[in-house]
C-alpha cells in the first residue's frame, strides 16, 4: 500500500502527471500503472486524466506572469532628487560600514600578530613550564577566521559601491 502510494504522487509530480494513467491487472494478478493504454483484452481503468487542451505547463505560465509589467497609476513614485538623496545616503552608510570593517581588520590583524609572537604555556605540578601547544593553534585560527571574516565583507562592501 505505501508503494502505491508512493508511485501514484510520483506520477502526480512529474512532468508525465499530466498525462493519462491507467491502472490494470494482467493475467498473472500483478497490477500495473501505466500512461499508455493496454490493448488486448486486458480490462483497463483510467485512474488519472491528463489535461486535454495545450495549456502551458504551471512553471510556464508562472515564468510569463513574471515579466515586468507597468507600474499602476496610483503606485506611490520617488522623484530623481529625493532617489539621488537616498542612494547618496545609502552610499554615505556603506562608506561608514567599510571604514570600520577596514579598522576591524587591521586590528584583528594587529591582534593576529601579537597572537604570534606570545606563545601559550602551562607550569607543571613540578614547576615547568611547557608550551600548549594546541591551545596556541587553536587562538590562532579563531583569529584567522576572524580576519577571513572582515576581508570578506570588505570585499562585498567593495562590489556593492562598485554597482
Amino acid at each position: 500500500m505505501k508503494r502505491l502510494f508512493y508511485i501514484l504522487a510520483f506520477v502526480l509530480v512529474s512532468n508525465n502527471g499530466l498525462a493519462d494513467i491507467y491502472k490494470y491487472t494482467d493475467s498473472n494478478g500483478v497490477t500495473t500503472y501505466t500512461n499508455i493504454k493496454p490493448e488486448g483484452n486486458s480490462k483497463s481503468e483510467l485512474v488519472i486524466s491528463g489535461p486535454k487542451s495545450a495549456e502551458p505547463s504551471p512553471v510556464a505560465r508562472e515564468k510569463k506572469s513574471s515579466a515586468k509589467t507597468p507600474s499602476p497609476a496610483n503606485f506611490p513614485k520617488v522623484d530623481n532628487q529625493t532617489q539621488n538623496q537616498r542612494d547618496q545616503k545609502r552610499r554615505e552608510l556603506l562608506m561608514s560600514e567599510l571604514d570600520q570593517e577596514k579598522q576591524a581588520l587591521e586590528n584583528a590583524k594587529q591582534l593576529y600578530e601579537d597572537a604570534q609572537n606570545t606563545p601559550e604555556v602551562y607550569r607543571g605540578a613540578n614547576g615547568k613550564t611547557f608550551r600548549n601547544v594546541a591551545k596556541y593553534d587553536e587562538k590562532l585560527h579563531v583569529i584567522e577566521a576572524e580576519i577571513q571574516a572582515h576581508e570578506r565583507n570588505i570585499e562585498l562592501l567593495n562590489k556593492e559601491l562598485n554597482r
